[in-house]
């Protein structure tokens, strides 16, 4: 007889591992047993040493789906005679602080055969929301603390019925050791002002069906829900929500259902009905001569729309009761963090929602809807959250450190041993009480995986509340600059060890200058970095404030961008643009710029599109970060044209984009009378060239012949596929973000990328 002790790393708890171990063991005719241990899984096993070799092998190959199995130890175990009892799954053990770390399960959507008992009228949990088992269900935004059982949940409060402990008791039931497992009789109960289960659901029904809005408690915290296809009531959601043109994302019933609005690719496919069940930015339909399903203001001014599919009981019991498509969108005001309290959402959303639908299962962490894209057969992460997050990813890291993140967009990772830890997405952090969602959920994540940082890496701007925060805490602090962040986020992910052409487009970082960044190419490795090329830069009148304003940023680039041998357009070329404006703002942004007063200069691709945007009337003014360029490339489509005009020089050392001239011709074809879609699809092309000439000198230079791409203008599926279309006809290797996000999210990612491999180089 053949003993071995088995120790299973990665997600291998919340994911039916133990039930999972145990059904294989016995399945070979095993002895031993299994156990959680920290965040890991440990057990015995013995018998005849084929078996026993067969044993380890399927804990490798036939891992349950949610599972991720990243290393598996053999060892020597007890001596025979301990074993002539069978298998057994014993209690968890009492949790290790000095263990390794410890991964988290993210929380996974209702599995097929859940939402069967759900749909059938003789099952004990039929139209019961909380349903779900070792496949599916509630597992980060429930976990209080780890090894993972009941008693460590939100769930603990909700004693086990008879007819549920027996099922969790069972080997061969699927909700063996299920530690959310629930049913109407013992677990959480909707509610609505003071009607239970199914009576607040058929009033939560009514109200949306009514043409009402209703706050409906989720499983990383509130979403306000209403009906997608009402114009009324989705014009009064952004009213109410102070969200006046961000598009919302719509859930649907089905694949079927999200095919008859959006054209679905494979990879699109597989993404909407995966575990994770994120939102996924898809080409809307059109529906000539018919009466669209979706209102116009789900999305204005955009031929995409955000579709996912249900990820709950109560998500289909909604959508099978309402037929018909449901914006879901974040439980919050704009640009605060989403609610996860009862009573901190029912102040915050009072004059948002017309009812209430709530439930007595505590969220303990907060988790938005997580957002991808696919261009091609390549997927982006837009937003790294529910479903997602916080799943380890690869990282090339020993000692433990965090990456602090950005303001924007901003998450935080903590890594160590080999991993990283994306922490949710917790959006822009402009005021305490986003500062407040980040500080306590990095506290909790940091308890949970226990990783303690000897090390925090953030940015370089000392403005960001990210920044202040590491500053303030009595660690070792790496400082590290916002585009060499973005580019080692990717060159990390996809396990570039050497030096590679970053190139970095985003709308501001900070530079080692002193000077606002963001149109950059640079020769990186993880440690440090060289700019080689530039944007040309450009006046932001009023700082910050200029970001709302693109007919701001475009005057600063037509009155005051940076000469470089080409002159700036000339005033007859001008005049139909600042002829539009009010006549008092262009000439006080003139005087602004002419003195340079709160007149920042930043060589910003993103405030370039910015430009263009308002250029040709699409963007005047905005409501949120990045939409100014999301209505360029809408007004693009699919038109194939010839390029602006566009010119690289030699300045300082550097290679520089001379966007004066591209401006210039711009203005010269617009008022020729080219259409705005032409024009809008012109200077995508012209940058892809641009970006195509920049990496070329570089590499004509002697640059490696890899390319990373980073920072959030590669969220643009038009620039980003001409991009990689010129770059690989150059014959290089193209690398972009996939599940780390390409963005600001991704930023924190890049930061733990670049300190881990400061320290290995200190040794």
């Amino acid at each position: 007889m053949t003993v071995r002790r088995f120790h299973v790393e990665g997600i291998v708890q919340g994911v039916g591992f133990r039930p999972f171990v145990y059904r294989t063991a016995a399945g070979l005719g095993l002895d031993g047993w299994v156990a959680n241990v920290n965040g890991h899984v440990e057990g015995e096993v013995a018998g005849p040493a084929r078996a026993v070799e067969e044993f380890a092998a399927r804990l490798h190959t036939d891992a349950p789906a949610l599972a991720r199995v990243r290393r598996v130890r053999l060892t020597g175990g007890a001596r025979q005679s301990t074993y002539d009892t069978g298998f057994q799954v014993r209690r968890s053990a009492p949790r290790d602080s000095a263990a390794a770390p410890r991964e988290i399960p993210p929380d996974a959507a209702i599995c097929d055969a859940c939402l069967g008992e759900l749909r059938d009228p003789r099952d004990r949990r039929h139209r019961y929301p909380f349903i779900n088992c070792t496949e599916c269900g509630p597992r980060a935004t429930i976990i209080e603390d780890l090894p993972y059982d009941r008693i460590r949940t939100t769930m603990r409060r909700f004693p086990l019925c008879a007819a549920c402990a027996a099922e969790y008791a069972d080997p061969g039931d699927r909700r063996f050791h299920a530690e959310p497992v629930a049913c109407p009789v013992c677990g959480p109960r909707l509610a609505w002002e003071e009607l239970r289960g199914e009576a607040a659901l058929r009033a939560a029904v009514k109200a949306i069906g009514d043409g009402g809005i209703v706050a409906l408690k989720g499983l990383g915290g509130y979403q306000l829900v209403c009906d997608a296809g009402d114009p009324t009531v989705v014009a009064e959601l952004r009213h109410r929500k102070r969200r006046p043109t961000k598009p919302f994302a719509v859930m649907v019933r089905d694949i079927e259902a999200a095919a008859r609005l959006a054209q679905i690719g494979a990879g699109e496919r597989a993404a909407l009905t995966s575990p994770e069940r994120p939102v996924v930015l898809l080409g809307r339909r059109r529906w000539p001569g018919r009466t669209a399903p979706l209102a116009p203001g789900i999305h204005p001014g955009l031929t995409r729309v955000g579709l996912f599919l249900p990820t709950t009981g109560l998500h289909h019991l909604l959508l099978d009761e309402l037929a018909r498509p449901l914006v879901v969108t974040s439980g919050n005001l704009s640009d605060e963090p989403i609610a996860v309290d009862d009573e901190e959402a029912r102040v915050a959303l009072a004059a948002v929602a017309d009812g209430f639908l709530t439930h007595d299962r505590p969220i303990r962490s907060r988790y938005d809807d997580s957002v991808v894209q696919f261009t091609g057969r390549t997927r982006i992460t837009v937003r790294r959250a529910r479903g997602l997050a916080p799943a380890a990813l690869p990282l090339a890291v020993r000692r433990p450190v965090a990456g602090v993140g950005a303001q924007l967009k901003h998450t935080f990772t903590l890594a160590a041993d080999g991993r990283a830890h994306i922490g949710p997405h917790t959006g822009d952090l402009a005021d305490l009480a986003t500062y407040e969602a980040f500080t306590a959920s990095y506290d909790h994540l940091k308890e949970l995986t226990g990783i303690e940082p000897t090390v925090l890496a953030h940015d370089l701007h000392p403005g960001y509340l990210s920044t202040q925060w590491a500053q303030a805490q009595p660690l070792r602090r790496i400082p590290v600059q916002h585009h060499h962040a973005h580019v080692a986020a990717c060159a990390a992910e996809h396990g570039v060890r050497g030096r590679f052409v970053g190139v970095a487009y985003d709308g501001l970082g900070l530079g080692d200058d002193g000077t606002l960044w963001g149109g950059e190419v640079l020769v990186a490795d993880r440690c440090g970095y060289r700019r080689v090329g530039r944007f040309a830069s450009a006046p932001l009148p009023g700082g910050d404030a200029a970001v709302r304003h693109p007919s701001r940023t475009a005057l600063g680039h037509l009155l005051g961008g940076e000469t470089l041998g080409s002159p700036r357009p000339y005033a007859w070329l001008t005049r139909p643009f600042t002829d539009r404006l009010a006549a008092d703002e262009v000439a006080a942004v003139s005087v602004m710029i002419a003195r340079g007063v709160n007149c920042p200069r930043a060589s910003s691709a993103g405030r370039l599109f910015d430009t263009v945007a308002a250029l040709l009337g699409l963007a005047d003014r905005v409501s949120y970060e990045g939409e100014a360029a999301v209505l360029l490339e809408a007004a693009a489509g699919d038109e194939h044209v010839v390029p602006l005009a566009h010119r690289v020089v030699r300045a300082e050392g550097l290679w520089v984009y001379d966007s004066a001239a591209t401006l210039a011709d711009l203005l010269r074809r617009q008022l020729d009378g080219e259409p705005v879609g032409r024009l809008a699809a012109a200077f995508h092309a012209t940058l892809a060239l641009v970006t195509a000439d920049l990496v070329a000198r570089a590499v004509a230079e002697g640059a490696p012949r890899t390319v990373c791409l980073g920072g959030g203008c590669f969220v643009n599926r038009r620039l980003l596929t001409e991009v990689k279309r010129r770059l690989h006809a150059q014959g290089l290797r193209v690398l972009v973000g996939g599940q780390v996000p390409v963005g600001d999210g991704g930023i924190s990612y890049g930061q733990a990328a670049v300190a881990a491999a400061r320290l290995a180089q200190e040794g």
